[in-house]
């Protein structure tokens, strides 16, 4: 079975077409629906994030959302905009600032920080927030599509 795939709004960049500077976001509010299906998929069951009772006896004092289903969107803003459809992930490191609650609208932010053109490669601050509270922050190493070249 394969999913289907839809034209996006935007085709992207190519990596002649980048710019140190250029940004791109993503935001989606974080449903339990969510945290349930990436529970699932994933196989974290980690009652911190599925049960409210021993939540409430965390640090954290009640369900928090997964750090990588919260990175994930990272993802969404690299392969939909920014170099956008045809980028590869090479690398991404990622460090966790603040918990991500049920109901959060987390944004995440791209930001092209250095080109390596011969190599067709970009490197990217990425970064999600909360409002103004920075919730994960790293740093991604991307292959960016080359412009198709012309056959005569």
């Amino acid at each position: 079975m394969s999913a289907a795939y839809s034209e996006p709004e935007h085709r992207g960049y190519y990596i002649e077409e980048l710019k140190v500077g250029m940004t791109a976001y993503f935001s989606r509010a974080i449903t339990d629906d969510d945290v349930v299906s990436f529970s699932q998929l994933s196989g974290d069951t980690n009652p911190v994030h599925l049960d409210e009772g021993y939540a409430a006896t965390t640090p954290f004092q009640g369900r928090i959302v997964h750090g990588f289903l919260s990175a994930s969107l990272i993802s969404a803003a690299i392969a939909l905009q920014l170099p956008g459809p045809g980028s590869i992930y090479l690398s991404q490191n990622l460090s966790f600032k603040a918990p991500v609650r049920i109901g959060d609208m987390v944004e995440a932010r791209v930001t092209v920080q250095e080109l390596i053109p011969e190599r067709g490669r970009v490197v990217l601050a990425t970064v999600c927030s909360v409002g103004n509270q920075v919730v994960i922050e790293g740093e991604a190493l991307v292959r960016a599509p080359s412009r198709p070249v012309a056959v005569a």
